[in-house]
């Protein structure tokens, strides 16, 4: 089973839920006191066999906000990001050191179930995949419907909130029964966000969601980030530069498998501490 599909099998919530309504800690990896955190990730150390992705990561990103890893290719970024539900666990070899906490609890406490952690934090991947032989509502209420939810009523309006949220429904309204992968892709990655979306995760991850799409698709999947935020928390890793800069509050810079900071975006971009991180938002290495 790909990573993908096991994220969707995993996100599966126990019971269908309301919809949303619309609308080592440095003080550098802190957000300001009156910020809720939305993961509190103390000493994590990842490791795949005998090499360490991840070094003694401290740092606490907070709530109801945009936050982008940003960093060279191979630094640590994507693993990172899916150490936050537990899906890096799914490469053989892979062990952790250190907690992430999520509302106060370690998302890798020995009693904590990675199917449950999953159902609460989804994952947008780098490549739009919808599953090939689903229709584009299939695509949306898979989740669901691994969990064995029939309500034919209540699945229709999960379907078209999530294909709102997703700024998609007015695209595809009027031919649901074509197939997912009929659509563009910029389209097919909306609709990986509405199926991720439709199980009413609390928190986003999306790993250079961007990367493979056109300027015109890039921008409204930005622009959908942004709706996105006075709902959810998103966390998302970006190679693009000027992408981290437009779309998030606050930006980790990664390098190595260290956190070298973590600051409000217009901080590391305009004035960083780190020398390090000045010379990569310079371009001058990456």
């Amino acid at each position: 089973m790909s990573d993908q599909a096991k994220s969707v099998a995993d996100s599966s919530p126990s019971a269908p839920t309301p919809a949303p309504q619309p609308g080592s800690a440095s003080p550098a990896s802190m957000p300001s006191a009156k910020a809720e955190v939305a993961f509190d990730i103390q000493d994590l150390s990842i490791f795949y066999g005998k090499t360490q992705a991840i070094k003694n990561v401290h740092l606490q990103i907070p709530a109801m906000s945009v936050t982008a890893i940003i960093g060279p290719s191979g630094c640590g970024k994507s693993t990172a990001l899916r150490a936050l539900n537990r899906m890096h666990e799914l490469t053989p070899g892979a062990r952790h050191t250190g907690k992430i906490l999520m509302k106060g609890e370690d998302l890798y406490g020995p009693h904590v179930d990675a199917t449950v952690v999953r159902r609460r934090v989804g994952m947008v991947f780098q490549k739009s995949n919808p599953f090939p032989t689903l229709s584009i509502s299939e695509n949306v209420l898979v989740g669901l419907r691994l969990n064995g939810v029939r309500d034919k009523a209540f699945l229709n309006q999960r379907l078209e909130e999530s294909l709102r949220m997703s700024a998609l429904w007015d695209e595809v309204k009027d031919s649901l029964n074509r197939p997912g992968t009929s659509l563009s892709g910029g389209q097919q990655q909306r609709l990986c966000i509405a199926r991720a979306l439709a199980v009413r995760p609390e928190i986003l991850l999306m790993d250079e969601p961007c990367s493979a799409l056109d300027p015109i698709a890039t921008a409204k999947v930005e622009e959908l980030i942004h709706a996105l935020k006075s709902q959810y928390t998103v966390v998302i890793v970006t190679h693009n530069m000027q992408q981290a800069a437009r779309v998030s509050e606050n930006t980790a810079f990664f390098y190595m498998g260290s956190l070298i900071e973590f600051g409000p975006t217009e901080q590391i971009f305009m004035n960083p501490k780190n020398p390090q991180t000045e010379a990569y938002v310079s371009g001058r290495f990456g």
